[in-house]
């Protein structure tokens, strides 16, 4: 069998070309698997600083274990060997010294930083994670949710009357994440010919209110369940700078979408069931104006560079609730078979897509 290689032939008598060495191949199998199974330990521990606030005991200049031990209120050795865990990861860095500093990702979890994951950090580790993620063989077996099983109840049940706590960092969380990203929708979205648009399940109304103070011509809508437009942005509620453009209206997306507007929103809400998936988009269309876009903003498992963050929400939301992070066919079929024309979709950033659809006329 003869091969076709684009290097010429070496002449006769001259030597072989010198191989190329091969690429640095990582750990062996065995020990990132070994990494894997330990993984828990790792999150536990990126848990343990985010609570005891490490990260924002330490200042810029690098400090001793007994400094930062004082200022958490922990005992120096377990603390060391907690931070010698964490700069494995690149979680905080050990000077030839041995005092401890920051690190671009050790940054993070300091409540005060922009981009702060403290709160998503803890979201991620809460007491009931424990519980359930040993049960996802349980949960893959049957395809649904082991929360009523464990806790006797439904996820948002258990939060709200039994984890108050929990509930709290969630929240924190989520506006956390909006707030970051919101940003980002509001750069991405062109709003030409837009006179109002409503935020569909829109939380606390992040989105919209960036969008608001880009587009001072542009008036808009909060359609969320009334404990939660109740803690509305500042912005948009009664004596906020944009509450003359806002109506702030309390409601279940999946029974109805009182609204009228020239765009619809949708982030982050299409991820529960397949039931309320549909309830949701339906209404949606009956709502909306024939020639009316609908952007669709959500996580994708697929073409994106944040698949081991967004593989892991996905069988997260398997455990609590069944549901599930979409494809791009898996979101695109159902917004086709709700009665939306897809059109392009666009990166918000690392983590979000957004899926631009109008209501067929």
């Amino acid at each position: 069998m003869t091969t076709l290689s684009s290097d010429p032939a070496p002449a006769t008598g001259a030597p072989a070309p010198t191989p190329t060495p091969a690429a640095p191949q990582g750990p062996p199998p065995a020990m990132r698997m070994r990494e894997l199974v330990f993984g828990a330990a790792c999150a536990a521990a990126v848990r343990a600083a985010a609570r005891l606030q490490v990260a924002d005991a330490l200042d810029a200049a690098p400090a001793t274990v007994t400094e930062l031990a004082a200022a958490v209120g922990a005992e120096p050795q377990p603390l060391q060997r907690l931070l010698r865990a964490l700069s494995c990861y690149g979680v905080f860095a050990e000077t030839e010294d041995g005092r401890f500093t920051h690190t671009p990702m050790s940054r993070l979890l300091r409540e005060d930083d922009p981009h702060s994951l403290r709160y998503i950090a803890l979201w991620c580790t809460e007491p009931w994670t424990w519980q359930a993620w040993p049960r996802l063989d349980d949960a893959v077996r049957s395809g649904g949710s082991i929360f009523h099983e464990l806790y006797g109840k439904g996820f948002f049940d258990y939060l709200h009357e039994d984890a108050h706590d929990s509930a709290h960092v969630f929240n924190r969380a989520m506006t956390t994440s909006s707030t970051q990203s919101a940003l980002d929708v509001a750069a991405l979205l062109d709003l030409t010919g837009v006179r109002v648009v409503a935020d569909i399940g829109g939380g606390q109304g992040h989105v919209l209110a960036s969008l608001l103070e880009k587009h001072p011509e542009v008036s808009g809508f909060l359609l969320d369940l009334p404990g939660v437009v109740a803690k509305a942005d500042p912005r948009l509620r009664e004596g906020g700078a944009l509450s003359g453009r806002t109506g702030i209206v309390a409601g279940d997306v999946r029974e109805s979408i009182p609204v009228e507007a020239d765009m619809f929103i949708i982030k982050n809400i299409l991820e529960w069931d397949d039931e309320s998936t549909r309830r949701t988009l339906r209404n949606v269309v009956s709502a909306a104006r024939p020639g009316t876009r609908v952007v669709v903003i959500e996580n994708l498992v697929d073409d994106t560079p944040s698949m081991r963050f967004t593989t892991a929400m996905d069988l997260m939301l398997l455990l609590n609730v069944g549901g599930a992070k979409h494809t791009k066919e898996s979101l695109c079929t159902r917004l086709a078979d709700a009665g939306l024309a897809v059109g392009d979709i666009h990166p918000v950033n690392a983590y979000l897509h957004a899926i631009e659809c109008t209501v067929p006329g």
